[in-house]
C-alpha cells in the first residue's frame, strides 16, 4: 500500500486542515466514525481542550468520553526520544531526504549527555560517521580536557548548543516538552501515529517510519510489542544513578582522585570517603575534570527502582540529590583542597541504565559477546565490558564469576535487532533494542546508542524509498 491510499484510508481533511472523520483502528482503539470537528486552542490565549468524563460506579476510576484528537504532524519518519541515539537517528534520516520529526519529553536536546550530565562517553573509539562529528564538534567547542579525551569527556551545556545546531541545519523539526502516551495501529499491524501530551494538550502525530529512542522502550510497549524487563522473577534491573556538576576545586591538588588519571583513582576516592565517614551508595565514586574548576560526579545508587514507576523514581530522585549534597558536605568538612567544594548542579533526570529491552528480529545474547559474534548486516562493532552494576547492596558476585570474569570478544550489533518484531514501521535504537540481560549491559552504553540510531535512520528513510518495510530492506551498512 503506498503511502498517499494509507493516508486517505486514515484520515480526512477539510481545505482548512479540520480533521472531519477518522478511522485510526489498533487492537485497543476504535475511533471510527468520529464526525465532530476537532476543536483548535490559540496557544496565546492559554485556553485548554477540557475533559469531560463521568466516575465509575465503584469510584476508583474515570470514565473519559470519547474526543476527536486533532492530527498536528505528518513526517516521513518520526523519533521518540532525543538522546544519544535520537539524535544520530534523526540527522541520518534527515540527511538521506527524509522529513523528520523529533519528539522530546524534556528541555534540551541529549537525553543522558545533557539532563543526565553524563559528561563521559563511553565506547566511542572505533566508531565512525556521526559519532565522529559529533565528538569532533565538542572537542572544538571544548576545555583541554574535551581535547585531551577526544571529546569523550564533554560540557553537557556545549553538548545541548552543538546538538541543537546540528539537528537544525539538518532541517529536523523539533518539540521538546512532549511526552510520548500512547500508539494507534492499523489491521496489519503496522504502527501509523502517536499521541502526546504536553501543555499543547493530547495531539496524534503521523509518519512512515518510527522510531523508538526513548531508552524505555515506551514507544513500542504503547504500540503492543513483546519485551523483556530486568533479570529473574522479580524483574530486578541494574540500579539507577544520579549526577552532579562541582566547583570549588583546585584540578592539580586533587588530581590522584580524577577519574581520567587512572582506574585507581575511583579507589582512592572511597578510601578517602570511608576514612572521614562518607559511606557512598555507589562503591566506585567517579569525580571527572570537565574544565576550569568545574567536575562532574557519580557516587549513587538506587536499588530496585523501576523506571516505569513515577512514584518509585520520584523517591529515588529524591534519596539521590540528598545524598549528594551529604557526600558534598562531607567531603568539603575534610578541609584542604575539598574546603571551598560546593554542588553547581544535580540531573535533572536521574539516570537509567534499564528499561525494557524490545523484542527485535534478532537477539543479541551472553553467548554473541563470548563468541564475538560477526553478522553480515553489522550497525556496529561494541568493545564495552560487560558491566552489571551492583543490584544491591551486596554485589553480583555470581554474574561477575560467571559472565564479566570469564571475559568477552568484540561483537557486531547486528541491524535486525532494531526492527521491531511485532510491530511494521517501527525501529529501534540505543539501549531499548533487542538483547538479553547480560548483552544489554555492554551495549548500553552510549557509544553504541550514536551508531544504532544513525543506522535506524538511514533504514528508516531507505525503506520508504525503496516502498519496503524495514524488517525487508536488505542493510548494508554505508561503506560495506
Amino acid at each position: 500500500m503506498n503511502s498517499d491510499s494509507t493516508r486517505r484510508r486514515f484520515l480526512q481533511v477539510t481545505a482548512g486542515g479540520l480533521v472531519v472523520s477518522s478511522a485510526l483502528t489498533s487492537p485497543d482503539t476504535q475511533v471510527a466514525g468520529a464526525t465532530e470537528q476537532v476543536k483548535r486552542i490559540t496557544p496565546a490565549t492559554g485556553d485548554v481542550l477540557r475533559t469531560t468524563g463521568e466516575v465509575s460506579n465503584d469510584g476508583k476510576a474515570i470514565l473519559e468520553s470519547e474526543r476527536a484528537i486533532p492530527v498536528i504532524g505528518t513526517s516521513d519518519v518520526l523519533i521518540c526520544g532525543a538522546g544519544p541515539a535520537g539524535i544520530a537517528a534523526a540527522l541520518s534520516a534527515a540527511r538521506a531526504g527524509a522529513s523528520v520529526q523529533l519528539i522530546e519529553v524534556a528541555g534540551c536536546l541529549g537525553g543522558v549527555w545533557t539532563v543526565g550530565l553524563l559528561t563521559k562517553i563511553l565506547d566511542a573509539g572505533n566508531k565512525r560517521g556521526i559519532m565522529i562529528e559529533l565528538l569532533k564538534k565538542f572537542t572544538e567547542r571544548g576545555s583541554q580536557v574535551a581535547i585531551d579525551s577526544n571529546g569523550t569527556v564533554y560540557d553537557p551545556e556545549i553538548a545541548k548548543l552543538v546538538l541543537e545546531e546540528v539537528c537544525i541545519e539538518a532541517g529536523v523539526k523539533i518539540r521538546l516538552h512532549t511526552r510520548v502516551v500512547g500508539a494507534v495501529l492499523d489491521d496489519n499491524q503496522r504502527l501509523v501515529a502517536v499521541l502526546t501530551e504536553s501543555k499543547s494538550g493530547r495531539e496524534a502525530w503521523q509518519a512512515e517510519r518510527f522510531i523508538d529512542c526513548s531508552g524505555d522502550g515506551d514507544l513500542a510497549a504503547h504500540a503492543g510489542c513483546q519485551f523483556e524487563v530486568g533479570t529473574g522473577s522479580e524483574c530486578t534491573c541494574q540500579p539507577m544513578s544520579m549526577l552532579a556538576l562541582l566547583t570549588g576545586l583546585d584540578p592539580d591538588q586533587v588530581r590522584p582522585w580524577i577519574r581520567e588519571t587512572g582506574s585507581s583513582a575511583k579507589k582512592r576516592l572511597l578510601e578517602l570517603m570511608e576514612k572521614h565517614g562518607i559511606d557512598p551508595s555507589y562503591r566506585a565514586p567517579t569525580l571527572r575534570h570537565l574544565h576550569s574548576n568545574v567536575f562532574s560526579l557519580m557516587t549513587n545508587h538506587e536499588y530496585g527502582v523501576s523506571a516505569f514507576d513515577a512514584d518509585a523514581i520520584t523517591a529515588a530522585t529524591l534519596r539521590a540529590r540528598r545524598e549528594i549534597h551529604e557526600i558534598v558536605a562531607g567531603l568539603r568538612s575534610i578541609g584542604g583542597p575539598w574546603k571551598n567544594l560546593a554542588v553547581v548542579a544535580t540531573a535533572e533526570q536521574i539516570g537509567i541504565r534499564e528499561g525494557r529491552r524490545v523484542l527485535g528480529r534478532y537477539t543479541l545474547t551472553a553467548a554473541d559477546l563470548a563468541n564475538g559474534l560477526s553478522h553480515k548486516q553489522a550497525v556496529c562493532k561494541a568493545t564495552f565490558a560487560i558491566d552489571v552494576h551492583a543490584l544491591n547492596n551486596t554485589g553480583n558476585k555470581e554474574i561477575n564469576r560467571d559472565y564479566k570474569t570469564g571475559g568477552m570478544k568484540p561483537y557486531d550489533i547486528p541491524y535486525p535487532a532494531l526492527v521491531a518484531a511485532d510491530v511494521d514501521g517501527l525501529l529501534m535504537a540505543g539501549r531499548c533494542i533487542s538483547g538479553d540481560f547480560i548483552a544489554h549491559s555492554s551495549y548500553r552504553v552510549t557509544g553504541n546508542a550514536v551508531p544504532m540510531g544513525e543506522a535506524a535512520g538511514l533504514a528508516a528513510a531507505l525503506s520508504i524509498q525503496q516502498q519496503v518495510m524495514p524488517h525487508e530492506l536488505d542493510w548494508k551498512a554505508p561503506g560495506t
